[in-house]
């Protein structure tokens, strides 16, 4: 079966997930943590891709990141791969590859599912019950976006900012976003959507996506169609 096109909307949000191959370990230290932020940093910027929300995990990586051009996101993580895989082989003596073939992404309606996809990247180290609180794992945007630490890889979207002028009220909202955990059904759209690379928002969003693209952004319903008179 051939390969989908990408979705992409100039600096709409996607959703992408880039897993280790086999579900094999790509962080086993805080080194490679830094190491990968920091590259992952550089080449946001060299290529011009905003990131909003990340969360690297033990053997995947989650990020909700705005492009500005069609090649923003495969290229950052191409370069992003290259040097991190080069470092991670090096460092621990290994060959071969270290990720999970093509990275999985996609397109999300801001206006209905930023913050929910955004917790639900920040809110990953809670489900896996490596933390009680996002606050206490130190490897996502959760510390920026919720304290205000400050952190050069976040790009702050726009809906974000609207959550206030004054920087501590917008805070104190964003925390707030957390006393709730996801519903069941928030997190099987997402997952659903990233995994089989369908658009994730509304059917006014989904229509508009289509046009401009030319290629479906949801499955076809289940099932043969209505006869007439039905």
């Amino acid at each position: 079966m051939a390969r989908l096109s990408r979705f992409f909307v100039k600096n709409q949000p996607q959703h992408i997930i880039q897993r280790g191959n086999n579900k094999d370990i790509i962080f086993a230290h805080e080194g490679d943590y830094s190491f990968y932020l920091d590259c992952l940093a550089e080449a946001a910027e060299r290529f011009s891709l905003k990131i909003h929300a990340y969360v690297l995990m033990t053997n995947h990586v989650h990020l909700l990141a705005s492009p500005m051009d069609q090649q923003s996101i495969p290229k950052t993580l191409q370069s992003l791969g290259r040097r991190y895989v080069q470092y991670y082989n090096s460092t621990y003596g290994r060959t071969g590859t270290l990720w999970e073939g093509r990275y999985r992404a996609t397109l999300i309606d801001s206006d209905q599912y930023l913050f929910t996809c955004m917790r639900y990247i920040e809110l990953n180290p809670v489900r896996a019950r490596m933390v009680r609180h996002p606050k206490n794992y130190p490897w996502s945007s959760y510390h920026h976006n919720a304290t205000g630490k400050a952190d050069e890889l976040v790009t702050p979207h726009n809906l974000y900012l609207s959550l206030s002028k004054d920087e501590a009220i917008r805070l104190a909202k964003y925390t707030a976003l957390f006393k709730e955990r996801l519903s069941q059904l928030e997190l099987e759209s997402i997952r659903g959507a990233t995994n089989k690379a369908w658009v994730l928002g509304s059917e006014k969003f989904k229509k508009r996506v289509e046009k401009l693209s030319g290629r479906r952004t949801s499955p076809k319903p289940r099932g043969r169609p209505k006869k007439s008179g039905d």
